[in-house]
């Protein structure tokens, strides 16, 4: 129930301010606004240009290996209770040993994408 009403309110205060902007902001458009804006740049050739292969290889490993510290921070949070055996108490490697095979895993992918010069610019 909470995080429906939490839902709803951000919800329902992004329409609000959306159609306060619509409604009461104003509208004056010049040819300079019409025009893409660039980082004050002119623009150059189409926006819709093609990209190489290798573009698209390297964002989705970028991806790859950076999804690692989402998978991290929890285990650091959690990095004592894995620790701890739970039946006697007792200090357990279980913890250690799980991050090192997420980046052992990690690292052996990482060499055969180097292998395979997926990752670097000619």
């Amino acid at each position: 129930m909470p995080a429906g009403l939490a839902i709803v309110c951000g919800v329902g205060f992004c329409a609000i301010l959306t159609a306060l902007a619509i409604f009461i902001g104003p509208k004056r458009v010049t040819p300079e606004k019409l025009e893409p804006f660039e980082c004050g740049s002119e623009p150059i050739g189409t926006p819709r240009g093609r990209y190489s292969v290798k573009f698209y290889q390297v964002a989705i490993l970028f991806l790859v290996f950076d999804i690692e510290t989402a998978f991290m921070y929890p285990w650091a949070l959690m990095y004592r209770e894995l620790s701890v055996h739970p039946t006697t108490g007792a200090v357990s490697m279980f913890g250690f040993v799980e991050m090192l095979v997420f980046v052992a895993v990690l690292v052996v992918a990482l060499s055969y994408v180097w292998r395979k010069k997926a990752i670097g610019w000619d």
